[in-house]
């Protein structure tokens, strides 16, 4: 099973898109170059055609992107959710914020939560509009666990 600190939780909410953007660049370059030799030579339409590939390859990665940016937004809404949640835990086990594991980076009905010090783990139950909660204590079937810090 695998537990998360807050720091983890804190470092890792955006993620890497450099690749993807350098994508963009290298077929938006491609659209412009294409484009401007179409424009010099007229008559030969194979710049025309690579232009119109290189405009599809720039949508795809453009769409690719507009997909990635809203799933990021919505994961990123989740674990801002979280973070208040393991300081409320924290401050009423009276510990330390990362003595508080969780089993996912999102605020979710049945994560498990572990108070580290205490080797002791509960279970959320939250209500309908995430503004309470009540943990009970829970057993984990498997006791080694990789915590990502």
């Amino acid at each position: 099973m695998t537990f998360y600190t807050l720091k983890y939780i804190e470092q890792n909410q955006n993620t890497n898109k450099t690749i993807l953007y350098i994508l963009i660049a290298i077929a938006a370059a491609a659209m412009i170059a294409f484009t401007v030799l179409y424009l010099r030579h007229r008559f030969n339409t194979r710049y025309r055609d690579l232009g119109i590939i290189a405009l599809l390859f720039l949508l795809l990665f453009g769409g690719t992107q507009y997909e990635k940016y809203v799933q990021t937004n919505l994961v990123k809404s989740q674990s801002e959710q979280i973070t208040p949640f393991i300081k409320s835990v924290a401050k009423d086990f009276g510990v330390s914020n990362s003595d508080v594991l969780v089993s996912s980076t999102t605020l979710q009905d049945g994560l498990i939560v572990r108070i580290n010090s205490k080797d002791i783990d509960y279970q959320l139950e939250l209500n309908d509009d995430n503004n309470t909660y009540s943990l009970k204590q829970a057993h984990v079937i498997n006791h080694q666990v990789d915590i990502k810090n």
